[in-house]
């Protein structure tokens, strides 16, 4: 009797410790653990600032190129794109950064 009831305090004390072993047997500190999600963090919110960016950029510029330069309507660009003519006779379209491609009166498609 004295056997089974010292075995099942053994097993109990062991069941309760059991967690805080194997708590403790982990590889990272929590100071690591905040380190590496602040990294994730910081490039999730640089990755996003960038798109915000350029969309900011292009949205400017279309709005500029259209108060500025005409819109071509009968062409368009190689792969759709709204086409700009300066004062100077050149030809553009803007992309999704805001940067203005010149293109050749030759490389214009027609619209549809």
């Amino acid at each position: 009797m004295k056997k089974t009831i010292s075995f099942i305090i053994v097993i109990t004390a062991l069941g309760i410790f059991s967690p805080a072993i194997k708590a403790q047997d982990t590889t990272t500190t929590a100071g690591q653990d905040i380190k590496h999600a602040a990294q994730k963090t910081g490039k999730t919110v640089k990755k996003t600032a960038k798109k915000v960016g350029n969309k900011t950029a292009e949205v400017a510029s279309k709005g500029a190129a259209r108060v500025v330069d005409q819109v071509y309507k009968g062409k368009q660009g190689p792969d759709g794109q709204t086409i700009y003519i300066t004062n100077k006779s050149e030809y553009y379209w803007i992309d999704k950064k805001g940067h203005k491609n010149y293109i050749t009166a030759g490389e214009l498609k027609e619209k549809p």
